[in-house]
């Protein structure tokens, strides 16, 4: 995958409160996957513990969970849903050489 972000459906949106997720579809390189992105990602974006406004969270920060997601996305191993975490976050792009200088 080239890309550096996934295109969010908000119409997908749905908060798992019991997995403390909010699980999303998203697209890249023109293929649908499943997201989940856990409830840590949301609290260190928002500085918020998530309380019944995961979704709005979600909503206020999805241009950092849309590149999260990527990054989640170049390391999926094709089985399940693509889990987004906070190390998705932290890394800069591209994720694989960030010493290197073009």
């Amino acid at each position: 995958m080239a890309e550096d972000r996934v295109t969010i459906d908000t119409n997908t949106l749905l908060d798992n409160i019991d997995d403390r997720q909010v699980d999303f579809a998203g697209e890249a390189s023109g293929e649908r996957y499943d997201f989940a992105v856990q409830y840590d990602v949301l609290e260190a974006l928002s500085a918020r513990i998530p309380s019944g406004d995961a979704i709005a969270i979600f909503q206020q920060f999805t241009n950092d969970i849309e590149h999260a997601a990527a990054r989640a996305l170049a390391r999926y191993n094709d089985t399940g849903r693509v889990i987004v975490s906070g190390n998705d976050l932290e890394q800069p792009w591209p994720a694989e050489r960030p010493h290197q200088q073009n």
